[in-house]
């Protein structure tokens, strides 16, 4: 199905950080509503999504004043002190009409004129890579972080079968490490996975962050139970997943595995401004695999 697409007139850009994000000072969508459609996605629970009469997943609204928006408030922001800015909370800013819109892009060219503190860029889409040009030039200012919710493909298509493949993305994010620029692989949310995933990721990734439905999606899992992904996980025989102790066994595993190389972070701690000290402990000895 071929995805409405409509260009609006926004009247804000930057949004106030709350609830998981209120450690950044402000999120940046670009768009309204993703074409990936991720069965599991919590926005589809949102108001955005509930009060449109268009499925979720076959719309995009486009915001074409987005960069002009945005060199304003950022000038307003700083005059009020430190400005972090998740983008993005409710869309990927590298869907896949950003081939042709390079909205995000432009965004990127504004906050280089006009910097913020920080910039966490948060996408599922190897697109990101192209834009390292202007990425490397905000420093250490600049975290990617890659969404790399399991290494096994057959579960990705399961779940969301219209998102970009996992090899794709993993080299996307190795291309983005080795010039130089702070990675973060995202297992978010975590899905079933295999053994091997700890070291796929320690060559590409400067972090890891764990989270998954009941720490993440900000209702303690109910939003992710009203979308019926349980079903999936039925139909791919992977029940034993579905569960708020799951996340503990890959923790564990990363932690052991690759711990000493890349920093290890779970849920609301991995999506923070600045790097956290604190890394969680080693919990039971729980098995999935």
């Amino acid at each position: 199905m071929k995805a409405q697409l409509k260009d609006i007139v926004s009247k804000s850009i930057l949004t106030p950080g709350v609830g998981q994000l209120d450690d950044f000072s402000h999120s940046l969508n670009p768009y309204a509503g993703c074409t990936f459609a991720c069965s599991y996605c919590y926005v589809r629970q949102l108001p955005i999504s509930l009060y449109r009469e268009e499925e979720w997943g076959t719309w995009v609204d486009i915001k074409t004043n987005a960069a002009e928006l945005l060199r304003q408030d950022l000038l307003k922001a700083r005059k009020k002190g430190p400005v972090t800015i998740f983008m993005a909370s409710s869309t990927d800013p590298y869907q896949p009409l950003e081939h042709e819109t390079k909205l995000t892009r432009s965004l990127l060219e504004v906050m280089l004129d006009v910097p913020p503190d920080f910039l966490h860029v948060q996408t599922r889409s190897p697109l990101v890579k192209r834009d390292i040009d202007l990425l490397k030039k905000f420093g250490d200012k600049v975290r990617v972080s890659m969404t790399i919710e399991t290494d096994k493909e057959d579960i990705r298509k399961a779940f969301a079968p219209t998102a970009p493949p996992i090899p794709a993305r993993m080299k996307a994010l190795k291309e983005i490490r080795e010039a130089g620029i702070t990675t973060q692989a995202s297992i978010s949310p975590l899905l079933p996975c295999s053994r091997e995933f700890p070291q796929r990721l320690r060559p590409i990734a400067n972090r890891v962050t764990i989270d998954d439905f009941w720490l993440g999606d900000g209702s303690g899992g109910k939003r992710t139970e009203r979308l019926g992904i349980y079903e999936i996980y039925k139909q791919t025989g992977m029940e034993k997943w579905y569960n708020p102790t799951a996340h503990k066994v890959v923790l564990n595993m990363m932690r052991e595995q690759i711990g000493d190389e890349v920093e290890v972070m779970l849920s609301k701690d991995g999506f923070t401004p600045v790097d956290q000290a604190r890394k969680p402990a080693i919990g039971e000895n729980l098995k999935f695999f």
